[in-house]
């Protein structure tokens, strides 16, 4: 497992093979206990093409000088994420 933050990844390499490519990753939360959103894409196996962007809400816990993942919430869908963030901002009034 990461001893660091920034070597925390979704990316899944299998026999040489990247099967999760990560696209992209914002640090919310830092600390004992931190919190990152990845954006990354799953390879379809048959077709040997990358499918639609997909994000991932992880959450991390450093013990022991490394971090553990401790908790994953899995955004399915563009519209899902859409529909997330129309809510964040109904609740901030923005």
């Amino acid at each position: 497992m990461a001893e660091t933050i920034d070597e925390l990844t979704v990316e899944y390499v299998e026999d040489g093979v990247t099967t999760v490519k990560e696209l992209d990753k914002e640090i919310l939360t830092k600390g004992a206990w931190s919190t990152i959103i990845y954006r990354y894409q799953d390879l379809d196996r048959k077709s040997g093409d990358y499918g639609p962007d997909k994000y991932t809400i992880r959450r991390y816990q450093k013990r022991d000088g490394e971090y553990k993942l401790k908790s994953k919430f899995n955004i399915s869908s563009r519209d899902q994420a859409e529909k997330i963030i129309g809510a964040l901002q109904g609740w901030f009034g923005d």
